[in-house]
């Protein structure tokens, strides 16, 4: 039961035109038209659609359903079922409340879908192709390997912002995108976000929720489709639409609960939605998996089933019979109202101010390097998970408070929001957390390349150089973790000159990128002047007598340096580098200044060896003939102990390296 509530609003304006009376171009003339009369039609409550509205929406959700059950069989695989019970939602979602322009999905100022239940993509698919923008019998290559129509939603697709189908994901994606454009672009654009019942069992779901509620996203619409049956059994809640009422209601959304099949229901929800001020609003449908399948629908063991070919046309023809109106939509274009920006060539405003030899954690580099960064480009934000005073992004937020999210303690979503505010190139996002809590938000990141998301991360308090805290807060698995994500720029500084170009070049870099810094203050290594490059590892020590290249990278570096400054004092020259970047790694440079030592090489690290710098230096010289890789790297779980009693314990010591450098040679 919804109440009419005496606010203005803009109302979704959309005209039907016949398909059989006009031909594209008189219906771009027919929309012209209208817009030229007004886009927004004034009125001071809810007004009901015209049945005819009503029936043409109806109508729509089963020629989605039609699309959907075709594309399926055409693959014999997908989610048919799904799909069948979002049909109205999608309906009334693209064809009568959303804004946006279907010749052009990624325009700024369009409002945004995110469909978190990603495995109904056939749906997405279908209401694309009623909108026009996909041809209709390209939907029967869903899921074929020469199609972008894949078996979840992609930004292959250039009306995906996001990639989806790892559940529980798309409304944290979705809260990132509400926040820009709320604070950031200060636009008109609204947000959608479907999900499933299932994945609400997912907790990143409920950490979305706080953050969209905390943030008074009020452009912020989520959709929880309520079909009762997950994939193997039903969801914990089956139909009990008032639990996920009361729930949502307790994290601060707006809700209501809505039967999910009633178009005029939806229609009046969503415009209660627009209405809704300081608050997200949720809206609970209640539908039923496979609606309209005869047999099938809200029966059990049919998730991720296609139709059988038997079946088929006796189904296709029961829907198609409900069918009353053949008519195309105008979708009503959005207001054109997002800023232009500007997020490539940036540039620093200075070069680095650090003088050789002074002593500044890598960490705190990061925050100086981020505000610097700030000032030189308007849409650099950043986020953290309540460790700003620790990552040193809190240097960021006082300097540009308006461009600082802070996510609370709940990384997996900080992750998400950073893909949602890096959506179409809106800004350039930094995140930060201990990079230890970053293995929890792997499968957000490792969506976040499939996404092809510009995010940049940064893990401080990396090994267990970090002393005390114990084993529970040092990053051991960080570098291993980041070097499988496909196109992952993963740099490790080693000093305050280096870390400041690792943040200006991963602020120009188009990809995911990951700045490992480190706790303890180490020395300068490098002038003001030095310049750095991805892929371009760095000589820091080295003779005409040196017998053996050692690699180290933070603060293995640094012991690399003093056990060579020792070995010196012994008649014994080493050679020490510092890669700089982990992937791309230099190999050209280690496999020439391997040769250069009679190749012999020590890698030194602060990590795991599993996944680590030994092993990504053995695999770019494992091709070499007569080059021989020793690693020094931390094995066991670690314990609380002073940074330098904790290198010594775990062999990755100055001591450690000098005991190396001379075995090589006894051997």
């Amino acid at each position: 039961m919804f109440l009419d509530r005496p606010h203005a609003l803009f109302l979704p304006g959309v005209r039907l035109l016949r398909r059989s009376a006009e031909t594209p171009d008189k219906r771009n003339e027919a929309c012209s038209a209208h817009l030229d009369i007004g886009s927004f039609i004034m009125a001071s409550s809810y007004v009901k659609p015209k049945e005819k509205t009503l029936q043409t929406l109806r109508d729509t959700a089963n020629r989605l359903r039609i699309h959907s059950i075709r594309a399926t069989c055409a693959s014999n695989s997908g989610h048919p079922t799904s799909c069948c019970s979002a049909a109205e939602i999608m309906s009334v979602l693209f064809f009568h409340t959303m804004r946006y322009r279907p010749n052009e999905p990624g325009l700024p100022s369009n409002d945004r879908f995110v469909l978190s239940k990603g495995h109904a993509a056939p749906v997405l698919y279908a209401a694309w192709a009623e909108a026009g923008f996909i041809k209709e019998p390209e939907l029967l290559n869903l899921r074929k390997i020469n199609c972008d129509l894949e078996g979840h939603p992609t930004p292959r697709l250039p009306f995906v912002d996001v990639a989806t189908g790892s559940l529980g994901q798309g409304l944290g994606a979705a809260c990132g995108m509400a926040y820009t454009g709320k604070y950031f672009d200060k636009a008109s654009y609204r947000v959608y976000c479907l999900l499933g019942d299932g994945e609400s069992s997912e907790g990143s779901v409920w950490e979305a929720l706080q953050f969209g509620s905390h943030y008074q996203l009020d452009n912020l619409v989520a959709i929880i489709d309520v079909n009762r049956l997950g994939q193997s059994e039903a969801a914990p809640l089956a139909h009990d639409t008032d639990v996920y009422r009361k729930r949502c209601e307790a994290f601060g959304w707006n809700t209501c609960v809505v039967d999910g099949h009633d178009v005029e229901e939806l229609c009046q929800a969503l415009w209660q939605a627009s209405q809704q001020k300081g608050k997200p609003t949720m809206i609970v449908a209640k539908t039923f998996k496979g609606r309209g399948i005869p047999g099938v629908e809200n029966a059990d063991n049919w998730h991720g089933k296609p139709i059988p070919k038997d079946k088929v046309e006796s189904i296709l023809h029961t829907i198609q019979s409900q069918i009353q109106t053949h008519d195309v939509w105008t979708i009503q274009p959005p207001l054109q109202d997002v800023p232009p920006i500007n997020t490539v060539d940036i540039r620093m405003p200075s070069s680095p101010t650090y003088n050789i030899g002074e002593k500044v954690a890598t960490r705190k580099a990061y925050g100086l390097a981020l505000v610097k960064l700030g000032k030189a480009n308007k849409h650099v934000v950043v986020l953290d998970g309540d460790t700003k005073n620790s990552t040193f992004a809190e240097l960021f937020k006082q300097a540009h408070p308006e461009r600082y999210i802070e996510c609370y303690i709940a990384e997996q979503n900080m992750v998400s929001v950073a893909l949602g505010c890096a959506a179409r190139n809106r800004t350039i996002a930094f995140a930060s957390t201990f990079a230890a809590f970053f293995t929890r938000a792997f499968d957000h990141i490792r969506m976040g390349a499939i996404s092809q998301s510009n995010i940049k991360l940064c893990g401080s308090h990396s090994g267990v150089s970090i002393g005390e805290d114990g084993p529970s807060q040092m990053a051991l698995e960080d570098l291993a973790m980041f070097r499988t994500i496909p196109g992952c720029t993963v740099f490790y500084p080693s000093d305050a000159v280096s870390t400041e170009h690792a943040v200006f070049l991963a602020a120009n870099i188009k990809g995911i990128c990951f700045i490992r810094t480190s706790r303890p203050e180490t020395p300068v290594l490098y002038s003001q002047e030095e310049k750095f490059g991805v892929g371009h590892a760095k000589v820091v020590r080295m003779s005409d007598a040196d017998r053996v290249t050692v690699i180290g990278a933070g603060v293995t570096l640094h012991e690399a340096l003093s056990a060579a400054d020792e070995l010196s004092k012994q008649g014994i020259h080493i050679r020490v580098i510092d890669p700089f970047t982990i992937k791309p790694l230099d190999a050209d440079t280690i496999i020439s200044n391997a040769r250069a030592t009679g190749g012999h090489i020590i890698t030194v690290e602060d990590h795991y060896k599993e996944g680590g710098i030994g092993e990504a230096v053995a695999a770019a010289v494992s091709g070499e003939p007569g080059i021989l890789v020793q690693s020094l790297a931390v094995s066991g779980v670690p314990r609380s102990g002073k940074p330098a009693e904790l290198l010594d314990l775990f062999g990755i010591s100055a001591k450690h390296i000098i005991t190396a450098v001379k075995s090589t040679f006894a051997n």
